[in-house]
């Protein structure tokens, strides 16, 4: 039941009087954090209108509230105590609980872990208590381990002064608050602070940093193409990232990437390590039958033991969703490793990318969209053998944020129809990780989560790069929330089961718009050209979905690029797209390829330049679409632009191949992630 503010106050009047009449206990050595939190710090935000104990059995998607179990981390990087959110993907803030006595004011470390927390999942603010103090921190800046206790902290409140300042807190923190979006505005209002640094934004700069020192390194000491050394570099980043992030995820054992750092022939040995993860998880991303030169490389110590002790530093990435990591890559994506005429490695821009004026990351919101009004139709009303059976594709998938929404859309999905259909006799799909009779927790096995991906998820791009971080993308997402040494993963080693699947057919890198027609009555192409066109042959990659009609989605953020950027495939693409004109953009052969994948009643959803719907060479598509599709949906922005930085106006288009026609819904929403129906 909803709290009112003179209820909240009168709580909290108690819980201080309860506090001040048991001080001596309270802050007695004995006395633990699990007992505080029982006692005080659960009645506090309980106070504060939110469901701590879920009260009303709410299933694990629609808690407001998750409590961290209070246990050892036995070494590992710990979650925080509590995290409060309005969905199961939308978390607003984390609090950290201490026994009281601490002294949280001057307490560097309790600081420095409440804001480690919240910078690494993005989130604007986050809070430490012990119910004795109250402190809040803005979670921007990025913490460092010397940081002084006062450093970012916005906010301190005495229990003693709960009774005079309780508005302020119940304002900005109540459940109430942030249903009414005072906590947005609230959190907003500090987003220009001097010295803020978000963690996509600095993780991207570490890794860029990485990739110059291995490729001038790599290059050093072995020579290499510059394809191979481009490769060699992006695996060995990929590797270390993903036994990291295991590590954290307690996948892993913690600390055995330091604990090799700390010695001599590092490479040496994390490959011995690489061949043991191949065994384990048997993803293509340890696949050394295709890359038999990584286990020959030299790399110099020097160079692994800082990338190792940076691994090691801010970053929790047990906390750090997959999709920052997208983020993350997707810029990363956009510079290449170019070998100079003198044999030295240089990082440059991709001259696309140059270009287009940069990267540009599509918003997660965006891609809720997309998926939502794509995908979530056309799961509506089937059953789980049905969905099983459901396609979908993103056709430039970079580094895979449509395809992450797709498959996390599906996981959801998958998981309530379960639970909805007598969970306990399907034992191979879900299993309950709750602890005791009323708290059940229905979650996918992992076996299924590998299914599902491999059943429903596809994706092709033309830079090969790009392919290999979709994969590691997806794979990512298959362990969250598994743990090593329980449970699921745990099964499946005993069994002799590798845990993760191979994506070698799911994920693939071409040219999505060129076929192997392209060559069809020329000399042999030599090497160079092959590979800067790059056909893909849609029917021999993907046989048994052609077979069946096609795709039942395609979705994505296509590039938009002008015909002036690629005059030598004019006359193929003349040939073979009735949306061409002597200046239209890339995007708009991408839409036609689309609808031609896809299935009878399939769906297209796609962000797109909005100048073909009134330009002349635009005309092609709009009569292209008008003739083969039905447009459900477009979505304007009302020329407000999507991409942060990019002068470029949008729209989402949504189309339906049939034969039907209807008359689209054109709709401009305000531009913001919580008005997007």
């Amino acid at each position: 039941m909803p709290i009112a503010f003179q209820q909240s106050l009168d709580d909290i009047a108690r819980l201080v009087k309860q506090f001040n009449t048991n001080r001596a206990d309270y802050l007695a050595p004995g006395y633990k954090e699990a007992q505080a939190r029982q006692a005080l710090i659960d009645p506090l935000f309980i106070a504060l209108g939110w469901d701590v104990h879920n009260s009303e059995h709410a299933a694990p998607d629609y808690q407001f509230v998750l409590v961290e179990e209070s246990r050892p981390a036995a070494g590992h990087q710990r979650a925080p105590d509590y995290t409060f959110r309005t969905g199961k993907h939308d978390r607003k803030f984390f609090a950290e609980a201490k026994k009281p006595g601490i002294a949280l004011k001057s307490s560097a470390d309790s600081s420095y872990q409440v804001r480690s927390y919240g910078w690494n999942a993005k989130l604007p603010l986050s809070i430490l208590t012990d119910f004795e103090e109250f402190a809040v921190y803005n979670c921007r800046r990025k913490p460092l381990p010397k940081d002084k206790p006062n450093v970012a902290r916005l906010h301190y409140y005495t229990c003693e002064e709960y009774a005079e300042r309780w508005r302020e807190i119940w304002d900005v923190f109540s459940l109430e608050a942030v249903r009414s979006g005072a906590f947005d505005q609230f959190a907003r209002s500090g987003q220009s602070e001097r010295g803020a640094s978000t963690v996509d934004a600095d993780f991207l700069e570490t890794i860029e940093g990485w990739r110059k020192a291995l490729a001038q390194n790599i290059e050093l000491r072995n020579q290499l193409h510059e394809d191979d050394l481009t490769d060699a570099v992006q695996r060995t980043i990929d590797r270390l990232v993903f036994l990291r992030i295991a590590e954290d995820r307690e996948i892993e054992p913690y600390e055995q990437l330091a604990e090799i750092g700390r010695g001599d022939g590092i490479y040496k040995r994390l490959a011995a390590l690489f061949r043991k993860a191949d065994k384990k998880y048997n993803s293509g991303l340890f696949n050394f039958d295709a890359d038999k030169r990584a286990l020959r490389l030299e790399v110099d110590d020097k160079v692994l033991r800082a990338i190792i002790g940076e691994l090691y530093g801010a970053y929790n990435f047990r906390i750090m969703p997959v999709e920052i990591l997208g983020n993350v890559y997707e810029q990363f994506l956009g510079k290449v490793i170019h070998v100079t005429a003198g044999g030295h490695a240089k990082v440059e821009e991709k001259p696309e990318v140059r270009k287009a004026g940069g990267v540009f990351y599509t918003p997660s919101y965006i891609v809720e969209y997309i998926v939502r009004n794509t995908v979530g139709k056309q799961v509506e009303g089937k059953a789980a053998k049905d969905v099983a059976r459901l396609r979908v594709l993103d056709m430039a998938c970079g580094s895979g944020s449509f395809l992450l929404g797709a498959y996390q859309f599906l996981l959801d999905w998958q998981l309530r129809w379960y639970m909805e259909h007598e969970p306990q006799k399907r034992k191979a799909a879900v299993y309950d990780a709750g602890r005791g009779e009323r708290a059940t927790d229905w979650r996918l096995t992992t076996e299924e989560k590998k299914r599902i991906l491999l059943a429903n998820i596809y994706g092709v791009d033309i830079d090969r790069q790009a392919v290999e971080v979709t994969k590691l993308s997806l794979l990512l997402k298959v362990l969250e929330d598994e743990k090593g040494e329980s449970g699921q993963l745990s099964l499946m080693e005993k069994d002799g089961e590798r845990v993760l699947p191979d994506l070698d057919k799911n994920i693939l890198c071409g040219n999505s718009l060129i076929g192997p027609d392209y060559f069809e009555g020329s000399l042999m192409p030599d090497a160079e050209e092959m590979k800067r066109v790059n056909p893909f042959d849609w029917q021999s990659a993907f046989p048994e979905i052609m077979r069946a009609g096609g795709f039942d989605c395609v979705i994505g953020n296509p590039p938009y690029i002008r015909m002036e950027s690629f005059k030598e495939l004019k006359d193929y693409l003349k040939r073979n797209y009735l949306s061409h004109d002597e200046r239209s953009d890339m995007y708009a052969y991408m839409i036609e390829r689309a609808h031609n994948l896809l299935k009878e009643n399939g769906r297209l959803g796609m962000i797109v330049s909005n100048k073909f719907l009134r330009s002349n060479y635009g005309k092609p598509l709009r009569d292209f679409l008008n003739q083969h599709s039905t447009i459900e949906r477009i979505t304007d922005f009302a020329g407000l632009s999507v991409f942060r930085g990019a002068t470029v106006r949008t729209i989402v288009l949504f189309a339906r191949k049939d034969a039907t026609k209807g008359q689209p819904v054109l709709y401009s929403p305000p531009l913001s992630p919580s008005r997007f129906e």
